[in-house]
């Protein structure tokens, strides 16, 4: 009896050790825009599951969980640590949501490119950058289910001089006490293939 408890709490948590990626430094104004928005998770997670989902579906149209070159962890420049999958895929192929929640933030960074948050179950944030495009008429707040289009596949941001992919990444509650806004898990031990 103890075997599928171990394997469902395996599930749940994908990695007990996050990453905490050093964030860049926007001006004063848009650093109080993120202080807003994380201020209101808790009341926006309060309209979710408590549970965290233990499985998160492919995101990427036609991708499938075993062509992920695994890169979670790898070093990246700047002195930077991939905090995330990278999905290949053709450009402007579909990316959906990979679980049901809400549109969190909808935005632009160097970094990321053009990006999409969606808040899930039990609090995660779901990160979907470097997107050609966000879907026509997404907006924060929206409900959105596993067959949401959030966007399409593309290189925007630090990623214009790779092939077009998605990186999707995991991120649990922020630490209160503490300096990490966006502890990274890793998502690729809960993807399965739609």
């Amino acid at each position: 009896m103890l075997a599928p408890l171990l394997i469902a709490l395996t599930l749940s948590v994908p990695n007990p050790h996050p990453i905490c990626q050093p964030e860049p430094k926007d001006p004063p104004a848009r650093e109080a825009v993120w202080d807003a928005q994380i201020a209101r998770l808790p009341a926006l997670s309060r309209s979710l599951p408590a549970r965290p989902d233990n499985v998160l579906f492919m995101p990427v149209d036609g991708a499938r969980v075993s062509e992920i070159a695994n890169t979670w962890g790898a070093p990246r420049g700047g002195g930077l640590i991939h905090a995330g999958q990278d999905i290949f895929a053709k450009r402007s192929t579909r990316v959906r949501s990979a679980t049901a929640g809400l549109i969190w933030m909808i935005g632009k960074s160097v970094r990321g490119g053009t990006w999409v948050y969606v808040l899930g179950a039990g609090g995660r944030r779901y990160y979907y950058a470097h997107l050609g495009s966000v879907a026509r008429g997404l907006k924060e707040g929206q409900l959105v289910t596993t067959s949401t289009v959030l966007g399409w596949v593309g290189t925007t941001g630090d990623a214009e001089t790779t092939p077009p992919h998605l990186h999707f990444a995991l991120f649990g509650r922020p630490h209160a006490d503490g300096p990490c806004r966006f502890p990274g898990f890793d998502p690729l031990p809960l993807l399965r293939n739609r």
